[in-house]
């Protein structure tokens, strides 16, 4: 496998093989790849010719400074994995190669990037959109592919390809969860043994909460309050949207596709998680 560090490299190599008729996929990430990563990896390698995962922690996403000092970085062990799961190409440029200049373009897609996290992390989605156009533009893909875990960020994504009119496919992936149910993140290795286990509870919760037939207003206030009444757990919100459009709904006939989304804090020096469930 490959380590490029450079945009004229990665699109040297890259040329060449779309000259010879050859397939391109595209892993994002931002490292600290664990298994989630790895499915997405695998996958793309069945799919396409050649595999480019990009490891590359994108500061322009981040509004809280500390967030991102305290990312894992661990490339080393990231591009073991990669090899593992076959392949051809990291690509782990600097924050300098990316961003020679300031980036500022401004890209606005509501409601789809306004609720939720948008509402929470300002600029959040405005940065998300900044590398991922670039990442586009300077692979061009034939797919990419993106784990459902950031169930919106997926959708923002689509918004953005639609505005550019980049001729890819976004290839979502199925949520990969530890045995316990928690959903894989590089944020898990944060937390101790026993918070893993406390932020178990959090899908475990969200999955009872389409057993229990109250209306989708008291979805939303069961799931909350269950999930506060836990040590060690805080709801930052807990909103069920239209799935495509990730609208407000307030009722369960308003949409044929519902998902709820959540983020939650665990822990003493509090770790943000995100998930969801999809209702119908």
């Amino acid at each position: 496998m490959q380590i490029i560090n450079t945009i004229f490299q990665i699109q040297e190599e890259l040329s060449q093989a779309r000259n010879t008729g050859k397939t391109i996929g595209l892993v994002p990430t931002m490292g600290a790849l664990h298994d989630g990563h790895a499915s997405l990896v695998r996958r793309s390698v069945k799919e396409n010719d050649v595999t480019v995962v990009s490891i590359f922690l994108n500061p322009t996403q981040f509004n809280d400074a500390k967030d991102l000092e305290r990312y894992p970085r661990t490339l080393d062990n990231d591009c073991q994995i990669l090899e593992q799961c076959g392949a051809q190409i990291a690509f782990a440029p600097s924050v300098a190669e990316i961003y020679p200049e300031p980036d500022t373009r401004t890209f606005s897609y509501p409601p789809t990037d306004s609720v939720m996290e948008g509402a929470r992390r300002p600029g959040h989605f405005n940065g998300v959109c900044q590398i991922v156009s670039k990442l586009f533009q300077m692979t061009n893909p034939d797919k990419a592919y993106f784990g459902e875990k950031d169930f919106q960020q997926i959708a923002v994504i689509r918004r953005m390809v639609q505005d550019l009119g980049f001729k890819l496919e976004i290839v979502p992936c199925p949520v990969i969860r530890e045995e316990s149910g928690l959903a894989m993140s590089s944020r898990n290795t944060l937390l101790s043994t026993e918070e893993k286990v406390t932020a178990a509870n959090i899908f475990r919760i969200l999955r009872e909460s389409k057993t229990q037939g109250l209306s989708l207003q008291e979805t939303e206030q069961w799931v909350v309050s269950q999930i506060n009444a836990i040590d060690g757990l805080e709801v930052e919100y807990y909103s069920i949207v239209d799935g495509k459009t990730l609208s407000e709904l307030n009722d369960w006939e308003d949409s044929d596709d519902i998902v709820g989304c959540i983020t939650v804090y665990c822990g003493k020096t509090p770790i943000r998680l995100i998930d969801h469930i999809r209702y119908k």
